[in-house]
Formats: C-alpha cells, sequence, structure tokens
C-alpha cells in the first residue's frame, strides 16, 4: 500500500479528520470511501476538481472508491453556504446530469479491476423511504439542538429554516450507513463545507454500535486570498467543452497569480512534488514557465492531450507570435456589425451597455488598435488576413470571421 495520508498531507489536500487512527487506516488498509457529486448541473465544474483529485489519488494506492451523486439529496439541496433555499429538480433533470457526471468521472478513475470504482443514486434509496420509519430509526439519534450548531445552519437561522432543510443532514448521514452497509464503505470525503454533513454520518454509524466510520475533509480550492478559484467573468469554470472551451480554460489556469503557482500543481496535476517544488520555486519571469507547465497539465487532464495541445498552440499564437491561431474562440458574425454586437456575440461582455463601458475604459481592441468609438462598425478593411482578432484587457482574445 501506498501511504496515502502521508501523500495527501504532502500535497495539501487535507484539512480535517474525524479520529487520528485513519492516517494508519489509509495507509495500512485497503478503505472503501465515498465522495458525493450534486447533479444540480449538466457538467462538473472546478470547484468539484479537488474531489476528483482525491479520489483518484486514494484509487491508485489500493482504495475503492464509490461515487454517491445525490439525486435523492439533491430534490431538497444541500444548505452548505447558501441564503435561500434551493428550487427543487425533477427526476428526467437529474437522471440526465448524472450520465453526464459519469463521462467526466471516467477521465479520473478507473472502473474496472480489482478496486474498481462504482457510480450509486441515493435516489434508489431516498426517494421510497418511508417517513414514520425513518424518523423513529434515524431522526431519534440526531440532536436538533446539536444540529442547529452546525455552521451549514446557523447560516440560515435568521432568514428562516425549513424543517425540509434541516432533513438534509439526516439524509446525507443515512447515505453513509447505507453505504456502510451496503458496500462496507467506511471513510466519507468532502470539501470543507460538508464538515458538519460528514460528522452526522460519522456519529450516526458509531451510535448504532460501528467504530470504524470516518470522516476527512479537503481544502476547496482558493486563491492566497481566499477567494474561490473557477470563477470567471462568464460564470463557473466548467469542465464540459461546450460551456468552457478547452482554450478558455487553458487561459484561465496560464493567467493564475504566481502566489497560486504551487497550490494548483500540487492539487490539480499528478506532477511529483519534487517537480512541483521546483517549478513553484521559479521567480519573476520565469514563473510564467510554470503557469505554461500547469495550464497544459490540468488541461489534458480534462479534455485530453490533443485539446490541450491546441489550445497551447493558439496561446503561443496570441502572446508568442509562433502558434496556430486555428484552436483560439471564435465567432462567425455578418458583415458590418457593430463593435458593440460584435463583443457581445463573442462573450466577452454579457450585453450592450457592459460592451459600451468596456469601450469607454479603453478595454477592447480590435487588430491591435484600441477602439473608442462605440459606434464603430466593423468593415472588410478588419478582415484582411481573413479573421479579426477581439482583445479584451491584456489577456483575452477571440477570433472573429465572417
Amino acid at each position: 500500500m501506498t501511504k496515502i495520508f502521508d501523500e495527501l498531507v504532502e500535497r495539501g489536500y487535507i484539512e480535517q479528520i474525524t479520529h487520528e487512527e485513519l492516517k494508519d487506516v489509509l495507509n495500512n488498509k485497503s478503505v472503501p470511501f465515498y465522495i458525493g457529486f450534486d447533479p444540480t448541473a449538466d457538467s462538473l465544474h472546478v470547484g468539484h476538481f479537488v474531489s476528483m483529485m482525491v479520489a483518484s489519488h486514494m484509487q491508485k494506492a489500493g482504495h475503492k472508491p464509490i461515487i454517491l451523486i445525490g439525486g435523492g439529496t439533491a430534490t431538497i439541496g444541500d444548505p452548505s453556504g447558501k441564503t435561500d433555499m434551493r428550487k427543487m429538480m425533477s427526476r428526467e433533470e437529474i437522471n440526465h446530469n448524472v450520465e453526464c457526471f459519469k463521462r467526466q468521472l471516467s477521465n479520473f478513475l478507473s472502473f474496472e479491476g480489482e478496486n474498481a470504482a462504482i457510480i450509486v443514486n441515493n435516489a434508489d434509496w431516498l426517494l421510497d423511504l418511508n417517513f414514520i420509519e425513518f424518523m423513529r430509526d434515524i431522526g431519534s439519534l440526531f440532536s436538533v439542538n446539536k444540529m442547529l450548531t452546525a455552521e451549514c445552519y446557523k447560516q440560515r437561522m435568521e432568514r428562516g429554516l425549513t424543517f425540509f432543510e434541516l432533513g438534509y443532514m439526516l439524509m446525507q448521514s443515512y447515505d453513509f450507513l447505507h453505504l456502510y452497509n451496503t458496500y462496507g464503505c467506511k471513510l466519507q470525503m468532502g470539501g470543507n463545507d460538508q464538515w458538519s454533513n460528514i460528522l452526522g454520518g460519522v456519529d450516526l454509524i458509531r451510535r448504532i454500535g460501528h467504530s470504524d466510520s470516518y470522516g476527512l475533509t479537503f481544502k476547496l480550492l482558493t486563491t492566497k486570498e481566499g477567494k474561490k478559484m473557477g470563477k470567471t467573468e462568464k460564470g463557473a469554470l466548467w469542465l464540459d467543452a461546450n460551456k468552457t472551451s478547452p482554450y478558455e480554460f487553458y487561459q484561465y489556469w496560464r493567467n493564475i497569480a504566481d502566489d497560486d503557482v504551487r497550490t494548483v500543481l500540487s492539487l490539480l496535476t499528478f506532477l511529483p512534488m519534487s517537480e512541483v517544488n521546483r517549478l513553484s520555486s521559479l521567480k519573476d519571469v520565469e514563473i510564467n514557465e510554470a503557469k505554461k507547465v500547469a495550464a497544459f497539465e490540468i488541461t489534458k487532464l480534462i479534455h485530453g492531450e490533443d485539446e490541450a495541445l491546441k489550445a497551447q498552440e493558439a496561446a503561443k499564437a496570441l502572446f508568442e507570435g509562433n502558434g496556430n491561431l486555428e484552436n483560439m474562440p471564435t465567432t462567425k458574425i455578418e458583415k458590418n456589425i457593430s463593435i458593440v454586437e460584435s463583443i457581445v456575440l463573442s462573450g466577452l461582455a454579457p450585453s450592450k451597455g457592459q460592451a459600451k463601458t468596456l469601450i469607454e475604459q479603453g478595454g477592447i481592441t480590435l487588430n491591435d488598435n484600441k477602439i473608442s468609438d462605440t459606434n464603430y462598425v466593423l468593415t472588410d478593411d478588419d478582415f484582411k488576413e481573413g479573421y479579426a482578432i477581439l482583445k479584451k484587457g491584456k489577456k483575452v482574445y477571440h477570433k472573429l470571421e465572417k
């Protein structure tokens, strides 16, 4: 067995553990573990990235991953970190999203072999529960006073907490018990915002007489300033190429702050720590080489090596003048379109009003010429090379074609 606990500590994943003996358990035994994903969209995003990396490291070390898709709990919604109750989803929406997740998870986990990953959907056991039996057998083991001290509920108390949401912790805890009984699952893992829910599951299993259940949380992916990574002007940084193109995905990581290089390399790549240490120790201009490595390795994990190479070539063409422009984001436009319309169509601004603001603030260039006139109309002269390059700020490029 690989000393996986030590490896997770070295790479900076682990935030909290429920019991100190978990280190010896993970380092010396094969342990079925589970990580949950909430199917509220048809793609995973960067906020799920750390979970997938931890699951992959664990499987490679000999542990069995159980990926729980929250098809049942998603009908309620996790109140953790939320100020409003989440809208309920239909069974059809949830099932579609589950299928999308499976495809993306296969880039990180093997579903074959001795410790093959499995995917389960808690809708299969939650949606048919008998309310009276559930509240008698499970609800009686939870103290409401103790639950209300949990951060996920304290945040909602002032605005109003429904009984519907209060049941989320009971259901997630029951998930752990069900997986413990069905698959011998001994460990639940999740982001540190799930700590209260994870404690609930561990405590439930121990209350019914089993002392070998554990919980572990890992750090959320944040910048040095504590802001969540993966937020862009367009919203979340999605793992689906149709939602966030491989080029945009690559450029996000290419443009991270110098202080975030080590975090990204250690948490989101499989590079050995000796290489992570070497790259993250680079200074000044040289740190850009580390960012290029990070962008390529991360894009390769999500979109495959071919797409990573294409994104790399497009970036070289734009920033170093020696690559291939074919793979950069491109929008087909009509003849004589206004600069404002082209900005909105290319996704560089969500509205005409914001596009005009960008122009007025000097943030838009066309073919390296700064645009100051919000009424500017593109003509054939702007497409002498067969395309025009629209640029927002210093780092966001988009190709326009007729």
